[in-house]
């Protein structure tokens, strides 16, 4: 096996003590195919960060902008940036650079990140629950038969929000065209000058298209914001405006986070990690991701923008 090997000739060159643990793991893999991970601060991190966050985020709802809650905010924000480049940066260097993640960890991977989207699936089914149950249930009780509420005049569908689905369905079919790419830049090809331009060709490739699906992720963002901004209603108006900001704010920042997912895939490219022998899960997962965050945004536009409209 490639990576139990190198663990071997990498130990030949290093200290007793790094030795040692290169030893410990070659044994642990060799039985298991599992690594020790090592003693890492920033689950801790965090978990302080996220706290940090959300006493923000209640303060800011309940008591308005104050300089404690702001700094709070900002350097809780600050310690999760830091602590996600680092965290990454550790599981990018055990699975490239050491070797430890065996097809039994990316397997484990798989399964753990096709968990989360499943979670991530029912979070939203709670937000769609609440919507059509004040659309239709709570009103239909009262008899009461329009929506949105009196008063409040919902974002025409054919505008700005048809324009967000347009951009997010292309950058579903670049995403789409990169992963293809990587997948034939990661193919085992000869040593010889016609392979490596085939190669060099594929790797361009990837780059493009990540960039501008990370190009369209941005665009999209700037839509919404500029949505937001010219919306006519806020979230605290009726339970249309609670309803409406909660669903397609969540799903804001999911494309935000999905964004900076593949920006980070993008550099990975750029640095050859995907290349011959190594397995490109994290941009596996990038895409598994993104496509979510496309059929949450078609259920939106179909329902909230159009049907709701």
């Amino acid at each position: 096996m490639f990576w139990l090997t190198s663990k071997v000739l990498v130990c030949s060159g290093t200290s007793n003590l790094l030795c040692g643990r290169f030893d410990s793991v070659y044994f642990l893999l060799a039985r298991t195919g599992y690594h020790l991970v090592d003693v890492s601060p920033w689950p801790i991190s965090a978990a302080l960060s996220a706290l940090g966050l959300t006493s923000a985020f209640i303060g800011l709802a309940f008591e308005g902008g104050s300089t404690i809650v702001e700094i709070s905010f900002i350097c809780s924000l600050v310690l999760l940036i830091l602590t996600l480049i680092r965290w990454w940066g550790d599981v990018i260097v055990e699975s490239t650079f050491l070797g430890c993640h065996t097809s039994l960890v990316v397997r484990n991977l798989r399964i753990g990140m096709l968990l989360f989207i499943l979670s991530e699936i029912f979070f939203f089914v709670s937000f769609f629950w609440a919507f059509f149950y004040a659309s239709i249930g709570e009103l239909s009780s009262h008899g009461v038969s329009f929506w949105p509420p009196m008063g409040t005049k919902a974002i025409y569908p054919w505008k700005v929000p048809f324009l967000n689905t347009a951009v997010l369905l292309g950058s579903g079919a670049t995403v789409t065209w990169a992963h293809n790419a990587v997948s034939a830049h990661n193919l085992d090809m000869e040593n010889n000058k016609s392979s490596i331009l085939i190669n060099k060709k594929w790797w361009i490739h990837g780059l493009l298209s990540l960039g501008i699906t990370v190009g369209l992720g941005v665009f999209f963002t700037w839509l919404q914001f500029n949505e937001y901004y010219m919306s006519s209603f806020s979230m605290a108006d009726s339970v249309y405006g609670s309803v409406f900001f909660m669903m397609t704010g969540f799903h804001g920042m999911h494309v935000l986070v999905g964004t900076v997912f593949l920006l980070v895939c993008w550099f990975r490219l750029y640095l050859h990690h995907f290349s011959f022998h190594h397995h490109y899960f994290g941009l596996d997962a990038a895409v598994w991701y993104w496509h979510f965050v496309d059929i949450v945004w078609i259920g939106l536009f179909s329902f909230v923008y159009v049907w709701g409209y």
